[in-house]
């Protein structure tokens, strides 16, 4: 699956105007090769950008540790005075994070925190408390 200059060119500006997987499997119908060469190509020209992994919220994945690390961080304690609490559900550390992270009482907080919770009566009584 050798490619001449000349294709090496075409297949290089086509995926540098539009860097996506449709490109790429628009260029290896069109040249006859696989998308894995068309990758492999691209990869050894240095202009291959792998696709960024998000999950089913379309956010980029945060970790149970790094999220511990977060709240740690925004309490200004060492993390290890949180051992065991990434050991709680993900949505939980979600709204630990983002309830400890808050600078102050801003207008929206209810909103920011409204995803994280199902009672929003508690995020009432919790913006109560940092009045």
């Amino acid at each position: 699956m050798n490619y001449n200059e000349e294709q090496t060119k075409y297949i290089v500006a086509w995926y540098e105007q539009s860097p996506t997987t449709t490109t790429v499997e628009n260029l290896a119908e069109e040249l006859g090769k696989s998308t894995k060469s068309i990758i492999g190509k691209l990869s050894r020209e240095g202009v291959y950008q792998r696709a960024t992994y998000k999950n089913k919220t379309g956010e980029l994945p945060v970790t149970k540790v790094e999220l511990v690390n977060n709240i740690a961080e925004n309490l200004g304690i060492e993390v290890e005075n949180l051992l065991g609490l990434e050991k709680a559900p993900k949505a939980t550390l979600k709204y630990l994070d983002l309830a400890t992270g808050i600078e102050g009482i801003e207008s929206n907080a209810e909103e920011k925190l409204k995803p994280y919770i199902k009672d929003i009566g508690a995020v009432g009584n919790l913006v109560d408390k940092w009045a």
